[in-house]
């Protein structure tokens, strides 16, 4: 077998409280019992590092996971967080910025730890994405899947959910996603691609203590708290229909559409000049989709000097799709945020996974600081990406992520 699928349990016992406490040990009780979040912009690594172990109470904490600027000297944050984060599980990636207490940043870490008196978690790392087989994965995520069910027994698809952290140059987000759905079958997916700022160079995951690109990290989660798996995006297709007639998959380029230079045909409909294309057009008029009666966005990463369109989603000769404008970003995520309260009775928190490529649509709006106000009330941290994954379907431009309601009685 070319590709190395490594599965790993992490199993952490609930914890069992007394009736009685003094004043300080409810505090701690009941912040071990929370999901945390913290977040540095500091830029030396081992005073970032030591900024966010001030701020986390990690008694009884199942899973750490932080998202980090690539600006880091990553040995030397891998080693930092070994020496403060000992003993506890940590997994992480490598960002096009960051999402956590303080909205949106660049150049820092966001983090949130799990308690583990609600979480129990597992995982499955993927350690050569260049060699993996869509069949190898399916196998091993339901191998995965039974292994965690074995060491849980309380674990089920209807209290359990499966999150993703994939290299975003990898260019294996589809075949991976799609594998690893189908091996976890009802147990909901949802992640995010790894990013190095605008660079496009080299992405990294993190997980056990190390940096390492051309991997995948999927972790399985089982919790008692009530959540919701979420994908929230904000186009409208436009009526024209477009074909993909000339495309090279494997390294999703579009050579040509409708008989004509890829980004001709998309500046045409754009009614724009063909040269002058750049992120602003990509980012406000992507393309969409259709699979299975909802549309998914494909962005655009960049118009190449040849003529083709180089995409952050596979794109196959054949394929229809259609150019789409933005419609309220602002106000698209307020009702999501607000259907997720109302279904959750309330959020605790939110882990997230947000496309650049909203990130850059949003630094030319007024609606930044509303968008980031929005997601700091729902407790929200995360990263943005290269690219999302949704079940079983890699997408851009979207916002994806799972939102964790309070303890019931």
């Amino acid at each position: 077998m070319n590709t190395k699928i490594v599965c790993k349990r992490k199993q952490t016992q609930g914890l069992v409280h007394a009736m009685k406490y003094d004043e300080e040990t409810a505090r701690r009780l009941s912040s071990i019992e929370a999901i945390q979040r913290a977040h540095t912009t500091e830029k030396d690594e081992v005073r970032a590092i030591e900024e966010l172990h001030r701020a986390l109470d990690l008694e009884g904490v199942s899973l750490l996971m932080f998202f980090c600027s690539p600006t880091y000297d990553r040995s030397l944050l891998a080693e930092a967080m070994g020496s403060k984060f000992s003993g506890v599980e940590l997994v992480g990636c490598t960002t096009a910025g960051e999402i956590g207490p303080d909205g949106f940043t660049e150049g820092g870490i966001s983090a949130m730890t799990f308690p583990a008196a609600h979480f129990r978690f597992s995982k499955m790392s993927i350690t050569d994405l260049a060699a993996f087989r869509m069949s190898e994965g399916q196998g091993a995520a339901k191998a995965a899947w039974t292994a965690h069910v074995n060491s849980i027994p309380s674990a089920t698809t209807e209290n359990s959910f499966a999150m993703l952290l994939i290299d975003g140059m990898s260019v294996r987000e589809e075949q991976v996603t799609r594998a690893l759905q189908t091996g976890l079958g009802e147990v909901p997916l949802v992640g995010g691609s790894a990013a190095d700022g605008m660079a496009f160079g080299e992405t990294f995951i993190f997980h056990d203590g190390g940096f390492h690109t051309n991997h995948a990290l999927c972790i399985l989660g089982t919790t008692d708290l009530p959540f919701r798996v979420f994908k929230t995006q904000h186009f409208e297709a436009m009526d024209e229909r477009m074909v993909v007639t000339e495309a090279d998959g494997s390294r999703r380029i579009v050579r040509e559409i409708n008989g004509f230079p890829a980004a001709q045909e998309y500046a045409r409909v754009l009614n724009t000049n063909g040269a002058n294309l750049d992120p602003a057009h990509f980012a406000s008029s992507p393309v969409v989709v259709m699979i299975d009666g909802t549309n998914y966005v494909r962005s655009i990463r960049q118009a190449n000097t040849d003529g083709s369109l180089t995409f952050f989603c596979a794109i196959e000769e054949g394929l229809v799709f259609r150019v789409a404008r933005g419609n309220g970003l602002l106000e698209n995520l307020y009702t999501t945020m607000d259907a997720l309260k109302g279904g959750l009775g309330g959020i605790q928190g939110a882990l997230v996974f947000d496309c650049i490529l909203r990130r850059l649509e949003l630094a030319q709006s007024n609606d930044r600081d509303a968008v980031a106000r929005l997601l700091v009330e729902n407790g929200a941290v995360g990263f943005n990406t290269y690219g999302e994954q949704y079940h079983g379907v890699h997408v851009n431009q979207t916002l994806v992520g799972i939102a964790f309601g309070e303890v019931r009685a």
